[in-house]
């Protein structure tokens, strides 16, 4: 028995040294972390379950120099919460996939599935490994698995790109709840080399799939990191706002910030003038728990800010028009954000707030080249469709049909309320006043006072008290009541709980 023992353990400890001592300190002088030491920066000290251990690769005669199959996965604890975990190990056929790799994933995804345990990602790799792929049987086994594909937003999925990805990483990110990425690496479909090889077009990891342009022009990622430790904390802090899987409320937090708190400091921070601009950022962090939240695709679509808050120690999804960007008019890409973010939030049953101040929507050539009216009606299908808790509050301005899309009357919304320096109408004054008076603005003798008096009518009709005159809108309140508002309208909306009817939980994870 000693014996088999004995040879059990020394099994284990080569395991542990995956690719080898020197492939390890390889990964070190790059400055890349190994995989195991991914999974130590991640999960709760010494509550890592290691599952498949002793796996190899089935191709003959790689059996000693694949231990794992260039992938590290099973379960263990963050912060406190059962999960699941899979790692990919550059010191391993550079963590490419071969068939034992890609059976140990998709077990370990269909168990997380099966007991509804959140999945963590860390990423890296060149994907199908090459002759493991080859041939019409090879390929026929490695095709996209059906636990990806038809995952249906069950439970979280929280993926680390950690190195350059290629083909599998590149699914797994793509189609994760939430992506962060290390600055240098690069995520794409193919690596450079075989985009060379195949099309013969030169061009460097970060042209083809660095951060900026998954920051600036695609959106597949959400949040970007200097380095492999910010990334994993930006995992965890991500993780901190969501359920462990749909069937949950996300996590309450308990805060000695006074629900009733009156935020006094909103007359400094917004300006009374609807052309001046201010960083709605500031005013997200007076209205919340200790003026903390969580940014969802910060650099992408910036004239809309998404993000994830506690109010009253509730998780909400806030969604609000940043007037430092485009005067806060979306455009295509905001909407795709705005698109994802709802799916996101109603998925997992967190309510949302709605913060509106936005001149309408972006029009152009170039929007409607990228299909902006398609992605205007999306957005509002995705309102239609989501049945979580909603609340709007107009703070300045809210034009034509972002008013809709900004989850307006009849839009879903539980309460919909105005401060007093709100405008609403079918378009801005300036825009409106020189369509539906250009005539007798040519014809006036004094043109600059018939203006102003025209914008003195435009004023008053577009004020919130028509509205809330005829009940079409729930109330006019107070700005430095904001706080306290939401904290009493959240607790009587969500007092029974929050359970999404889960209509978006089908939605693509990208548009």
């Amino acid at each position: 028995m000693q014996e088999k023992i004995n040879d059990l353990l020394r099994r284990k400890e080569k395991a542990k040294l995956n690719g080898g001592a020197e492939k390890i300190a390889s990964q070190h002088r790059k400055g890349y972390y190994t995989a195991r030491e991914r999974i130590d920066l991640l999960v709760d000290p010494g509550s890592f379950l290691e599952l498949g251990m002793l796996n190899h690769s089935d191709m003959t005669g790689a059996e000693d120099k694949s231990a794992g199959d260039g992938i590290i996965a099973g379960l263990a604890k963050v912060q406190g919460r059962p999960a699941v975990v899979q790692a990919a190990d550059k010191t391993v056929f550079a963590a490419t996939e071969g068939t034992v790799h890609i059976r140990k994933s998709r077990a370990i995804h269909h168990y997380a599935l099966k007991r509804g345990l959140p999945m963590f990602n860390l990423t890296e790799g060149g994907g199908l490994r090459m002759p493991d792929g080859m041939g019409s049987d090879g390929i026929s086994d490695k095709l996209f698995p059906s636990e990806m594909l038809a995952h249906s937003r069950q439970v979280p999925t929280i993926t680390g790109v950690l190195g350059d990805s290629y083909g599998g990483p590149t699914w797994i990110s793509v189609s994760s709840d939430f992506v962060a990425q290390v600055k240098g690496t690069c995520m794409a479909v193919a690596g450079p080399r075989m985009l060379e090889m195949a099309t013969g077009e030169e061009v460097s990891p970060e042209e083809l799939g660095g951060w900026k342009l998954h920051a600036n022009t695609t959106g597949q990622v959400d949040i970007f990191a200097d380095d492999e430790e910010e990334c994993v904390q930006h995992m965890k802090d991500f993780f901190s706002y969501l359920p462990s899987n749909y069937q949950e409320e996300p996590p309450f937090k308990s805060t000695a910030d006074d629900p009733e708190r009156r935020i006094d400091q909103v007359i400094d921070v917004v300006p009374g003038e609807g052309r001046r601009t201010y960083d709605m950022k500031e005013l997200v962090r007076l209205i919340v728990d200790d003026g903390e939240y969580f940014e969802y695709k910060g650099l992408y679509g910036r004239a809309l800010i998404t993000c994830l808050a506690r109010i009253n120690g509730r998780v909400v999804g806030i969604v609000a028009n940043q007037p430092m960007f485009s005067a806060g008019a979306s455009g295509p890409d905001e909407c795709d954000k705005a698109i994802d973010f709802i799916c996101l939030c109603d998925s997992y049953n967190i309510p949302m707030v709605f913060l509106h101040d936005t001149p309408g929507f972006r029009i152009s050539v170039q929007a409607e080249r990228a299909k902006m009216p398609t992605k205007i009606m999306v957005w509002n299908q995705a309102l239609a469709h989501s049945t979580v808790p909603k609340i709007s509050v107009v703070i300045r301005k809210s034009i034509g049909a972002a008013y809709g899309n900004m989850c307006g009357p009849s839009m879903g919304a539980d309460f919909v309320v105005a401060w007093p320096t709100a405008e609403i109408n079918f378009t801005g004054p300036e825009v409106g006043i020189n369509v539906v008076y250009g005539r007798q603005l040519a014809e006036a003798s004094d043109r600059k006072e018939k203006r102003q008096d025209l914008l003195r009518k435009w004023s008053f009709d577009s004020s919130p008290y028509k509205a809330a005159a005829k009940h079409l809108i729930d109330d006019v309140i107070d700005p430095r009541d904001t706080r306290s508002f939401l904290c009493r309208s959240l607790a009587f909306a969500c007092d029974k709980g929050v359970r999404s009817e889960r209509r978006l939980a089908n939605w693509p994870t990208g548009f």
